[in-house]
């Protein structure tokens, strides 16, 4: 699994690449994550109908698609191993692919087989954004994991007050984002329209990760507390092993003199019945 990760990923240049590649997508590889972004608003742009939604998510698409394939040339340009950068980076060229495919593709409403090709396509998003910010996701960092997924939840709440037109207010956003997120489904509220039920997809999926390195966090500290506490103990009884062995080395030596006192300067021993 490891290996198929580094194969089908995104993990720019290797470290004994070419210097200018190297310092190249240092500066490049945020601006590209940053613009696969916009293939989020323009998903669910399409999705609401309008025309000019429909024609502003199409110009999100090119976007994408232009910035993305400029960067992918020019790392391919300055890389010594252009067929191994494109390996490493395999979900990058297929997201920037897909967003111009996107630019062309059929109106609403689509079939069941283009459906299926969006979804893999946001589900190819999702995995590149984990990718990405999978440093940020470690168990011990408990705070960064609730302010990421207090963050989430505020974005979830202002996608369903714009997506599903049941939700008349912020606050009912956030209760059916928290709904979605916690897998509660207490049914008062419910996505009705396809974007909001595709968004409610995407809002569960991710809050089954939160929840879970969430409390995988919260363990984490308590098994902390409890590795901190067997270190002490096992410092202090080590320090206690390390005294009583310097007292015993002492009596060695004490004996070891007092057995060399015993000892005649001929060779003979005898017992000094004095000492």
């Amino acid at each position: 699994m490891k290996h198929w990760l580094r194969t089908l990923g995104s993990y720019g240049v290797e470290s004994h690449d070419a210097p200018d590649a190297i310092r190249t997508w240092h500066v490049l590889r945020w601006p590209l994550f940053a613009t696969l972004l916009l293939l989020i608003p323009a998903f669910y742009l399409e999705l609401l109908g309008p025309a000019l939604a429909f024609k502003l998510a199409r110009c999100l698409y090119l976007i994408v698609g232009i910035v993305g394939m400029g960067i992918v040339g020019r790392m391919l340009m300055e890389s010594r191993r252009p067929s191994r950068f494109l390996r490493r980076n395999a979900l990058d060229i297929v997201l920037v692919m897909g967003a111009f495919l996107s630019v062309v593709g059929g109106n609403l409403p689509w079939s069941a087989v283009e459906w299926t090709l969006r979804l893999a396509f946001m589900v190819a998003l999702a995995l590149r954004i984990v990718l990405t910010l999978r440093a940020l996701f470690v168990p011990h960092r408990l705070l960064i994991l609730l302010a990421i997924g207090a963050g989430l939840l505020a974005l979830s709440g202002a996608g369903f007050y714009w997506l599903e037109p049941r939700v008349s207010t912020y606050a009912d956003g956030l209760w059916l984002a928290f709904e979605s997120s916690a897998t509660v489904g207490y049914g008062d509220i419910a996505p009705t329209t396809p974007a909001s039920r595709v968004f409610a997809v995407f809002v569960v999926l991710l809050g089954y990760g939160m929840l879970s390195l969430t409390f995988a966090s919260i363990a984490a500290l308590f098994i902390g507390e409890e590795e901190k506490q067997l270190r002490r103990d096992m410092h202090r009884d080590i320090k206690r092993l390390e005294g009583e062995v310097l007292a015993m080395r002492d009596e060695l030596q004490k004996v070891s003199v007092l057995i060399n006192r015993q000892v005649t300067p001929g060779g003979d021993q005898r017992l000094d019945v004095e000492s």
